[in-house]
Parts: C-alpha cells; structure tokens; sequence
C-alpha cells in the first residue's frame, strides 16, 4: 500500500507494480490547482487529479495510448485549455453514478486496473497552513505555489473543516502487510493524509509495516534548508511516535551539473545527516542509494523495487 499524493504516488506503484500483486493506493483529497481545482469549484467533486495518477501507474492495459489519453492536457478550446481528459471522464463518471468511489471503479475499468485507488476521505476540506510569522494561508495550491515568501517556515498545517477517513481506506490500512508513504511534497501531498481523522489511528494499529521514503530535494516554501531528518521529524509529529518502522534515506548525492536546474526553484538536496537520526527498538533508518542515474533527480524505480523487496 502506498499513501500520498502527486508524482510520488505514482512513481512507488510503478515501482512495484511488476513485483507485487494487490497494490492499494490511498490518495490526498486535498488537491485544488488547475483542472482538479476548477473542477471542484465547478462540478462540486472531489479532486480527481492524484486519483488519475494512481489509476495509470495500477493499468495493466499494454495500450500506451489509453494512457496518453488519460494524462492529455487540453492546450486550447473555449472552457477547456488546461483541463485534463481523464479528470474530465471521472467527473462524468460521477455525475452518471453519483458515487465517487463509483466513478474510480468504473474508471479503473476502463484501464484495466489491477489494485485499488482509494480517496483517503470522502468529504470536501481545504489544507490551511499557518507560518512562523503568523499569517494563514489557504488552499493546497497557495502553499505549493507560494504567493507569500516562500523563506517562512511552516508552523502548522490542518484540515477545514475536520474530516473522517473514508471506511473503506481504513479497511486497506488494517488489512495492508506493508504501508508506503511517501516520497512526495510533505505539506501538500503527505500531511494532509495524515490531518484526515481516523488515519493516524489506523496507521497505529496496523499489523503492517509503516515505511517512510524521505524526500531527494527540498521545496521551497515547504521544506526549505530540511535535512533527512527534519522530514521525518515532522513526519513523526503528525503521525505520533512509534509508528514508523523503516525510514528510507538517499545517501547518494548527484553530481553538481544535475543540480543546475534546481537552482531557479531554490530546491536543494537532501542531506542525509544520519547523525541526527536515532534508531530504536521499533524504528529504523534505512540509507541507501535510491536516486535514478541520470537525468532529473528522482527515485530509481527499480532500486526502490529492491528496497520494498528487502524489506517485506
């Protein structure tokens, strides 16, 4: 099972895909930028953007198109420049069915989807974030994409109003052999799973195995300066102390011309300070060398495959 939100979702499930059978991806309704935004606004529904996400990284169709058509992104048309189809067919879904789980059923029929893509709640919040110097900001996107300056530290983020996990999510968790969160942005694609009420309890009585893949890069204005350890530091403030079993830190730094281009979006690499990282009877931190080889710096698909393999 795997928990979050974004590209992370989505790249830990394509990881795994090939090896494991039974996947379950427990997703963020917390979303509320470009299409996903306007069609909540619009239509009233829950965000299908990260839902869509999971749903192509679990298709078990050969036909590459299906999935290209699922991603498209409309680049003109009255109404529908910046729309993406496959939010558009959800949506659809849920106004034929009425039910949102149903739409992700009837979806994931379509891709031939083996697994399942769970909302983690079935209710309407918007993620609020209060900084260090006291100002509140509201919305996922106003966070990610910060309009404030983005040097100010995250005090605290919530949920508003306060919502209930999704039964059905909860069911997965209990049932789960070995629960994922992460990697992905920590205030707008992890946290605010965690914010949602029932979550954290559920995480705490799991027979499975709790794994946290840190963060490669920092984000500006969400995680600037963080070292490894300050990921799961906050991690562990949300969710309680003893839940997580593993850690998964990258120990392997990219050359410096691959950090060019993060220079612009004032990201940073994520130090692996195993120093201030203190294993325990029940915890422990996990270092290896999970970055892809070449390219832009993300996890290597299959050296988080053999991680997750190591560890079940």
């Amino acid at each position: 099972m795997v928990i979050g939100g974004g590209t992370g979702v989505y790249t830990v499930l394509t990881a795994l895909k090939p090896y494991f059978q039974n996947l379950t991806a427990i997703v963020t309704m917390a979303d509320d930028g470009g299409s996903t935004g306007i069609l909540r606004e619009e239509f009233g529904i829950l965000p299908p953007g990260d839902i869509r996400r999971a749903l192509i990284a679990l298709s078990a169709s050969n036909n590459r198109m299906l999935a290209d058509l699922f991603s498209y992104r409309f680049e003109e048309g009255v109404g529908l420049t910046g729309h993406n189809f496959g939010n558009l067919l959800i949506t659809a879904l849920h106004r034929i069915t009425n039910d949102f789980e149903a739409a992700i059923n009837e979806a994931g029929k379509i891709l031939m989807v083996e697994g399942k893509v769970v909302p983690v709640t079935l209710r309407q919040a918007q993620l609020m974030a209060e900084l260090e110097d006291g100002q509140i900001i509201t919305g996922e996107t106003n966070i990610d994409i910060p309009q404030h300056d983005g040097r100010l530290k995250i005090k605290r983020v919530w949920l508003k109003p306060q919502v209930n996990i999704n039964p059905n999510a909860e069911k997965e968790i209990l049932d789960a052999d070995l629960i994922i969160i992460g990697p992905g942005d920590l205030y707008t694609s992890l946290i605010p799973n965690l914010l949602v009420k029932g979550l954290k309890e559920a995480l705490q009585r799991t027979g499975g195995k709790v794994i946290y893949f840190v963060n490669l890069m920092t984000k500006f204005g969400e995680t600037g300066n963080f070292a490894a350890s300050d990921f799961i530091n906050t991690i562990n403030l949300y969710l309680g102390d003893g839940v997580l079993d593993f850690a998964v830190i990258n120990n392997k730094r990219p050359a410096p011309q691959r950090l060019v281009a993060y220079v612009k979006e004032r990201s940073e690499f994520v130090e692996p300070d195993l120093g201030n990282i203190r294993p325990s009877k029940d915890f422990m931190p996990l270092a290896a060398d999970v970055l892809r080889a070449r390219g832009l710096v993300r996890h290597d698909l299959e050296k988080v495959a053999k991680v997750v393999k190591m560890l079940v």
